[in-house]
């Protein structure tokens, strides 16, 4: 079932309820992250979609309004909520490049001297949350209270099981900042930047959560309230990263199928951005092969080809 918020002189609903009839259609959906046990046992079929306009208005099909797994989606908004601190600053300590290597690899960081290609691989993610730590001495509650005053939902809060599954399975990770601390790149104890990491990863909420925490970076850069978090020439800049590093090692196959900026989590979830138009989420837990939703690319590409709306 389709549900509209408000009244509004577009009305996204019939594109998404075709989407919806689409992709329950769709036979392959991809596989859950297993390497996270308390994402594995999520169903595959599982599908929701919601787009938020500028002024709030949301509209969404299937299971819009289950929270999940929020992952790597969450890099987006602690990479702005620390550029809004600190500026260009930031990009002395992480690169703005596509990596072509799998998102928690070690092999690129050794060649470059601890600094991460760009901030939406592992060891870049580190590196904002560690400076956001710095700044603000609570990285991942500064990055909670942001969520629960952009989507308006109080409740949003980090899944302690998932932060101490990944934490139990966070050698990798453990790793990278251990590696780049070596370099001068990572100023706070390691322990405490994991757990901050740990933590930043493990928010739930849902599309129609995340559709509207987005939405900053189609107003560029203002937030909900009417402030400013960012320069339009920052919102830019993380709407230009997202395009070409959001979705793992398939930012070139999903700029080409898609063509918005977007950010993947292996829970399944992708938001992406229409500059100046509306924000999108959308949750299905199967993944493919680099990570990304299967059936989450396959709705966002059928929503730019329905409507129109992209970059390009």
């Amino acid at each position: 079932m389709v549900i509209m918020t408000t009244a509004s002189s577009h009305s996204f609903a019939p594109v998404l309820a075709r989407i919806a009839e689409e992709i329950e259609r769709t036979p392959g959906r991809g596989r859950p992250a297993d390497y996270i046990p308390a994402l594995a046992a999520c169903d595959p079929r599982r599908f929701g979609m919601a787009v938020a306009e500028l002024d709030g208005t949301v509209y969404g099909v299937g299971d819009w309004r289950e929270p999940f797994s929020t992952q790597s989606i969450t890099k987006v908004f602690t990479l702005a909520l620390d550029l809004a601190r600190e500026g260009d600053a930031l990009w002395e300590h992480v690169g703005r490049e596509p990596s072509g290597n799998p998102f928690n690899s070690l092999v690129q960081l050794e060649y470059e001297n601890g600094i991460p290609r760009n901030p939406f691989i592992n060891a870049g993610a580190l590196v904002v949350t560690d400076r956001l730590q710095t700044r603000s001495s609570d990285a991942s509650g500064e990055l909670l209270a942001f969520l629960r005053a952009e989507s308006g939902n109080p409740a949003l809060d980090f899944d302690q099981d998932v932060a101490a599954s990944e934490s139990a399975h966070g050698d990798r990770n453990a790793a990278l900042a251990h590696f780049m601390a070596s370099y001068g790149n990572i100023d706070n104890p390691v322990p405490v930047l994991l757990d901050q990491y740990f933590r930043q990863c493990s928010v739930m909420a849902s599309c129609a959560d995340l559709a509207l925490a987005t939405g900053f970076l189609a107003r560029h850069g203002i937030r909900a309230d009417g402030d400013r978090l960012l320069s339009q020439s920052q919102a830019k800049q993380v709407n230009a990263v997202m395009l070409t590093c959001g979705t793992y090692d398939a930012a070139g196959d999903f700029a080409y199928r898609v063509g918005l900026p977007g950010k993947s989590g292996v829970g399944g979830g992708i938001i992406a951005v229409v500059p100046g138009r509306c924000t999108l989420c959308v949750w299905s837990p199967g993944l493919d092969e680099r990570g990304n939703s299967v059936a989450g690319v396959a709705a966002l590409d059928r929503f730019t080809t329905l409507t129109g709306l992209s970059v390009f």
